[in-house]
């Protein structure tokens, strides 16, 4: 249960859509002068060596950021996000990858709070190294579902999580958008960014079925794809199920998404955008 390592997938084509939407939102929701709880349910170490032999074993990266190094003209958004990876590499070559924990510290204020959660005990001990000590940060090793029903809702009377699990087994999916909904009844104001791979298709419209039925309003959905879905064999795409999204992250994700598929899989990759639930 516990065998995933993401420092195998690190700047994939699925971390360049998960951190594009992460990104986007928590820089929005730090324009408003109030203070801001984040809270990231499965971290992962934080941080990634490219060259390390999990990342280099498949060399997933070359999938993602790998494509986008260059300096050619990018939409906004992928621009930003690119600048956020470059910012954690000593020189110009593409030799680090920051989690969404890093990434999170990195753009935080002063007034704000992140709670990272780790169950896998290697790696939590790895991410409290890489955050360092950071009064505004709090690393525990523990079940991130628990611990998002335990800070919900937030004292700042803000929040957004960011849910991402490995989704090692099948009912992970169902674990999930129940967690959802105990989480949005807590905190119906909250912004929820929830990330998921494409391995069966079938779980994937049980899961937007499921959100669709549960009385959660404004949910929106992205998906990237490299390839045609499969069966079992492998994710061939991912995407971010939204809940309370900024604003500015339609109009954002409908820029980039398009730029994505032709820049990392321009003959077989697609998108998707769609308002699962309105307002």
């Amino acid at each position: 249960m516990l065998s995933y390592r993401h420092a195998f997938h690190a700047g994939n084509f699925a971390d360049v859509l998960k951190h594009c939407v992460f990104i986007h939102s928590l820089e929005y929701l730090i324009l408003k002068d109030k203070p801001l709880r984040v809270i990231d349910t499965h971290a992962g170490a934080g941080a990634y060596k490219l060259g390390s032999s999990q990342s280099l074993k498949n060399r997933e990266f070359d999938t993602g950021i790998g494509k986008l190094w260059g300096d050619e003209p990018k939409p906004a958004l992928i621009q930003n996000y690119v600048e956020k990876v470059r910012a954690f590499c000593p020189g110009s070559q593409l030799t680090h990858y920051p989690g969404s924990p890093l990434l999170a510290q990195s753009i935080m204020r002063p007034i704000d709070r992140l709670y990272l959660h780790e169950l896998h005990s290697a790696d939590a001990r790895i991410l409290e190294e890489n955050i360092g000590p950071d009064r505004r940060v709090k690393v525990t090793d523990d079940d991130g579902f628990a611990g998002l029903q335990a800070l919900l809702p937030p004292l700042e009377k803000r929040s957004l999580v960011l849910i991402d699990p490995s989704y090692e087994i099948k009912s992970d999916y169902r674990h999930l958008v129940r967690q959802v909904i105990d989480a949005h009844k807590k905190f119906a104001v909250g912004s929820f960014a929830i990330w998921y791979p494409v391995v069966s298709r079938a779980r994937i419209d049980e899961m937007e079925s499921s959100f669709k039925k549960s009385g959660i309003k404004n949910i929106q959905l992205f998906e990237l794809g490299i390839a045609p879905d499969g069966h079992e064999v492998g994710m061939t795409s991912s995407g971010m199920i939204v809940i309370n999204p900024p604003w500015t992250l339609w109009e954002a994700m409908g820029e980039c998404l398009p730029y994505l598929v032709d820049t990392l899989a321009p003959n077989t990759g697609f998108y998707r955008m769609e308002q699962l639930v309105p307002e």
